[in-house]
């Protein structure tokens, strides 16, 4: 087995958690090892740190799978990880019917994500470590669920950053990949093949059900809606009329008839727009809105792409936030890592100082408990949803 060796100071992050050792982080290599292999990861002094999965094309040199040096990395580890974290879902999810089962270094298997959709499970393996157990993999889930299928959505740039290529479809079994789950009593149509991550936002479920006890009677508008899923719950809970606003035609054409299925066809509206740009028109139109739902895709995937990403979260808070009646809710969402929680707050906070409205913070709320957050692991905390009060 070779041997990592880090530089000086560099091994306390991973001993208080942190799942990567990144390719500047390391003094040499001794030993012999294909990319893939699992090797030893030593301090300065040659003590043990880790151990884990080498890839040198990655910035993120090796992923660390055990801090215990007794602990060997097989088979047998892997499966047992991912029953630990089905058991972790049965035990703090109230609804294990479609959550999210394996949550990558989270869970304690670094580049790894399987989803469950009712009887279907959809796979990334986003690692070429992790790529070598595939088979596995494969083989624990099917004992461990007794799925319909399995699919895989390996169609991320990630993993041509593995050295991987993008790939995606059946891995076991041949089903629509097209279908309903249930999530907060509702029905959602689910496209494990062509919708967005692995077929459907499964890490907002719970925040959508927090906005029903605001949305009784109310005028909704959902900003950067997607397929509906926080319009649908409000408009379930009793909102009077919910606006829905997307770029996407697709995700519109879903929500229709996500609505349709469920009776609330007459109390949603989509409107095909740039939410900005809508937002903006809205504003200057002197509409009013008593809940707005504001949940855009990441602005910042990158640090570089941070300071344009404040920009952006706070001119659609602003314009929001502008067109509240008093006592109105703001549900304001961040999925960026690099917007840490108490960033995004600020962020809010400077848009309602430049809109001159005072707001109360109802709660500060994040990613549901299948998507772990791991202390020592910041970036497993990435979702923000704060809910505020218009004063």
């Amino acid at each position: 087995m070779a041997t990592v060796h880090l530089l000086p100071g560099r091994h306390r992050r991973i001993r208080d958690g942190h799942p990567w050792v990144y390719r500047t982080e390391i003094a040499k290599i001794t030993g012999d090892f294909t990319p893939g292999d699992i090797v030893d990861v030593v301090d300065a002094r040659g003590a043990f740190v880790a151990r884990g999965y080498i890839n040198p094309q990655s910035m993120l040199t090796v992923r660390v799978m055990t801090l215990d040096p007794r602990e060997t990395v097989d088979g047998d580890l892997i499966r047992r990880r991912i029953e630990r974290a089905w058991r972790s879902r049965q035990r703090l999810l109230p609804d294990t019917g479609s959550c999210r089962v394996v949550f990558g270094e989270a869970d304690f298997l670094p580049g790894l994500i399987v989803d469950k959709f009712e009887d279907v499970l959809v796979i990334q393996i986003l690692a070429l470590g992790m790529e070598r157990w595939r088979e596995t993999i494969v083989a624990a889930l099917e004992e461990i669920f007794r799925p319909r299928g399995i699919y895989e959505r390996g169609d991320e740039r990630v993993r041509e950053l593995e050295g991987l290529p993008q790939q995606k479809g059946f891995v076991r079994g041949e089903f629509p990949t097209r279908f309903t789950i249930t999530e907060n009593g509702l029905q959602m149509i689910v496209d494990v093949a062509s919708g967005q991550k692995t077929g459907h936002y499964l890490d907002q479920r719970l925040n959508r059900a927090a906005i029903r006890p605001y949305a009784r009677d109310a005028r909704v508008l959902d900003a950067f809606c997607n397929t509906g899923g926080f319009a649908l719950n409000a408009a379930a809970a009793g909102a009077r009329e919910v606006v829905a606003v997307d770029s996407s035609a697709e995700a519109l054409a879903i929500l229709r008839e996500n609505a349709a299925l469920n009776g609330l066809q007459d109390r949603i509206r989509t409107e095909e727009a740039n939410a900005f740009d809508f937002l903006r028109a809205q504003d200057r139109a002197g509409e009013r809105y008593d809940l707005i739902v504001l949940d855009p895709p990441a602005f910042a995937k990158n640090r570089a792409a941070l300071a344009g990403a404040i920009r952006g979260y706070k001119e659609i808070n602003l314009r929001a936030l502008r067109m509240l009646r008093e006592g109105g809710i703001l549900v304001t969402c961040s999925c960026s890592y690099h917007m840490t929680p108490d960033l995004f707050a600020e962020v809010i906070a400077d848009a309602a100082r430049d809109a001159r409205r005072r707001l109360r913070l109802i709660e500060a709320r994040a990613q549901p408990p299948d998507h772990p957050m791991v202390v020592g692991y910041p970036e497993s905390h990435y979702l923000k949803c704060y809910l505020y009060e218009v004063l």
